[in-house]
């Protein structure tokens, strides 16, 4: 492959990646769920009669928030009454009515405490003549954040930190989430009861379970202390614990402290969830965009899970197998979403789709014509400013003739710092920096066959 094939190869990446948001704008996808006409409101086909409401209270929280707040004031504008969301930090969008508070992810920080405080005393306000919309998607576990009776934010910190360096799935880390909080599991539902709620979502999770997505604050949760101590004891943590999450947590499983909102609870005859964009749209409009590029496309998976170095072999087996069955100046694209994990053992700094992409040109070092894209499509992996990153067969022996070793780095955890040395050598653009991108329904891996 020749430098300028090289950079062919990276522009289509982008190009498909960058479709595929544009199917899971926030914004687009909120005024395509919601409608105004007159004094109704139509939400997912489901009427509602503003004359019957004295307030129009707007909350939420997570990544893709604030474009989904903007599409509620551009229909509903100075008929709400009082909004507020929490956002991740740079995450914002220009709203006139709703306010915006940003706060730390993936570990909860002081301002999401503050925010979540007024969101709850707001849901507590609300009465049966109060229509309280919520906007939900991925990271509002983080910064929808409220600790139970008797624990800290520092607490909660610590637990968080603790499962995601296990590689606790994101199932698990809720279940123990939902347990330690004021908020989730179907508590703010709870609290703004006999309030109609209504709740539109971006979902970040695998097969959109409702409970799951940003810990469920307005869904029944299934789940129970019993098996958030399950999740602690899975991963050996229980020891490590801070010992007020651990009391608290045997206190619930011996029935002293509530359990999460589960379906029996009247509240949920008031209240409705609905889905406005998943990794379903994304990928669909990955297909199309590079079936329009040339390329025959398959979606392999739109539930990747697991280690990310595990994920990255099975797309280099996929990869594989592929390559050997086409002819000739054939072009294919193999495409997947999902979202795996990472047990971090080093000390260096990464990310799930850093980690894989360079995993995966280990993987399939010496294959000419294939070239991977694994990014997040809230355009962050991890504690930096990357969103994934590009490899293809060459990247592993370019990078150890410059006295780069790509298995060090992987095996330290670091690779942020592999993709920042390797680009700082080579002059090429590896790593994937695109910002901020106001979405968010997990991750993307875009891998390009070119048959020679």
């Amino acid at each position: 492959m020749t430098h300028i094939e090289a950079l062919t190869d990276n522009q289509t990446l982008a190009d498909i990646f960058y479709a595929a948001l544009a199917a899971v704008d926030p914004y687009n996808a909120t005024l395509k769920a919601v409608n105004v006409n007159s004094e109704q409101l139509y939400i997912s086909g489901v009427k509602y009669d503003l004359a019957a409401f004295n307030r129009i209270v707007v909350v939420g929280a997570g990544k893709a928030t604030a474009r989904m707040a903007l599409a509620i004031e551009t229909l509903l504008g100075k008929k709400i009454a009082a909004g507020l969301i929490v956002v991740k930090g740079g995450h914002t969008a220009p709203l006139s009515i709703i306010e915006q508070v940003e706060s730390s992810h993936p570990v909860p920080g002081e301002t999401g405490v503050a925010g979540t405080a007024r969101i709850l005393d707001m849901a507590r306000a609300a009465d049966e003549k109060t229509l309280f919309i919520c906007l939900i998607s991925g990271g509002a576990s983080a910064l929808l954040v409220a600790p139970a009776a008797g624990l800290t934010l520092q607490d909660k910190q610590e637990a968080t930190r603790l499962l995601l360096n296990a590689g606790a799935s994101i199932n698990e880390l809720n279940a123990v989430r939902k347990h330690l909080s004021m908020v989730k599991g179907g508590r703010l539902a709870q609290a703004a009861y006999p309030a109609q709620v209504v709740t539109l979502i971006v979902s970040d999770v695998i097969h959109d379970p409702l409970a799951v997505i940003a810990s469920g604050p307005t869904a029944p949760d299934n789940s129970t202390f019993d098996y958030a101590w399950e999740v602690i004891a899975k991963y050996g943590l229980q020891k490590k614990l801070p010992p007020r999450v651990a009391d608290y947590l045997h206190c619930g499983i011996a029935g002293q402290v509530p359990e999460t909102v589960k379906k029996d609870d009247p509240c949920w005859h008031n209240a409705r969830n609905a889905i406005v964009a998943n990794i379903r749209q994304a990928m669909a409009a990955a297909q199309d965009k590079s079936a329009q590029l040339g390329y025959a496309t398959k979606i392999i998976s739109e539930t990747l899970q697991g280690e990310a170095r595990e994920a990255a072999h099975f797309l280099a087996q996929a990869a594989r197998a592929e390559m050997s069955e086409m002819k000739p100046n054939e072009r294919r694209c193999l495409l997947c979403g999902g979202e795996t994990t990472v047990t971090v053992r080093g000390t260096g700094m990464g990310g799930r789709n850093q980690e894989l992409a360079l995993a995966f040109a280990l993987d399939i070092e010496g294959c000419h014509g294939v070239t991977l894209l694994s990014a997040g499509t809230d355009g962050t992996d991890g504690p930096n400013d990357a969103a994934g990153a590009m490899v293809d067969g060459r990247t592993a022996a370019l990078s150890r003739g410059l006295g780069i070793d790509p298995v060090g780095y992987l095996n330290n955890n670091d690779s942020y710092a592999f993709f920042q040395r390797f680009d700082a050598a080579t002059g090429a653009h590896s790593h994937f920096k695109i910002g901020a991108t106001g979405t968010n329904v997990m991750d993307i891996q875009i891998v390009l066959l070119n048959k020679a």
